[in-house]
C-alpha cells in the first residue's frame, strides 16, 4: 500500500528581480531561464519530495514582489505552512527589506504566533560575485529576528536550491509533529491552517 502524501503550502517572498522564479523553476523543472518575465500577481508549482522517509507534495507559490500587485498577491497568503523570505546577494536594498516582507506576510496570512511561524530565509545569486550583503549580516538578521534558518543559494546553478525547499518541509513536519495532526491528499479537501509551536534554530 502507497504512504499517504502530504500537501504543504510554501511562499516565496521577496523584491521584485531577485529570483524567486527562477528559484522555484529551478526546484521544480531543474531548468534555468535568464530572461523570465517577472511574476504578475501569483503562479505555483507543485513538487513531490520525500524528506526523512516521509512523502510530501510541495505547493511553492510565487508572488509579484512589485508594489503595485499587493493587491494580487496577499490573498494568497493564507493557508501558508512556511514563507520563504528571498533577497538578492546583490541588492543590499532587497536585503533591507525583508522586514518589511514579513510584516506583510504576518499580516495578510493572518499569522496568530509570528515568533513560532516557520520562515527560511534565502540569499540568492550566489554566482554574482559583487555581492552588497555579507553572510555574516544576513545570520544576525536571522538570528535576531525569530532564529530563521539561512541559506545562500544560486538558481543559475541549483547551489543550496534543494536543500532550502527541504528544510523547509522538515520546519513544517516538526511542526506539525508537535501539534500531533498532519494533511493528506488522498482526501478531497484540505485545511491549510494549523497552529504552531516555538522553534528556534539558525544556521
Amino acid at each position: 500500500m502507497m504512504s499517504k502524501s502530504t500537501l504543504l503550502k510554501v511562499i516565496l517572498l521577496g523584491d521584485g528581480g531577485v529570483g524567486k522564479s527562477s528559484l522555484m523553476n529551478r526546484y521544480v523543472t531543474n531548468k534555468f531561464d535568464s530572461h523570465l518575465f517577472h511574476t504578475i500577481g501569483v503562479e505555483f508549482l507543485n513538487k513531490e519530495l520525500e524528506v526523512d522517509g516521509r512523502r510530501v507534495t510541495l505547493q511553492i507559490w510565487d508572488t509579484a514582489g512589485q508594489e503595485r500587485f499587493r493587491s494580487l498577491r496577499t490573498p494568497f497568503y493564507r493557508g501558508s505552512d512556511c514563507c520563504l523570505l528571498t533577497f538578492s546577494l546583490d541588492d543590499g536594498q532587497s536585503f533591507q527589506n525583508l522586514a518589511n516582507w514579513k510584516k506583510e506576510f504576518t499580516y495578510y496570512a493572518d499569522i496568530k504566533d509570528p515568533d513560532s511561524f516557520p520562515f527560511v530565509v534565502l540569499g540568492n545569486k550566489l554566482d554574482i560575485p559583487e555581492r552588497q550583503v555579507s553572510g555574516e549580516d544576513a545570520r544576525k538578521w536571522c538570528r535576531e529576528n525569530g532564529g530563521h534558518p539561512y541559506f545562500e543559494t544560486s538558481a543559475k546553478d541549483a547551489t543550496n536550491v534543494a536543500s532550502a525547499f527541504e528544510e523547509a518541509v522538515r520546519r513544517i513536519q516538526a511542526t506539525d509533529d508537535r501539534d500531533g495532526h498532519l494533511i493528506n491528499t488522498d482526501t478531497n479537501t484540505v485545511d491549510l491552517q494549523r497552529k504552531s509551536q516555538p522553534q528556534h534554530s539558525c544556521c
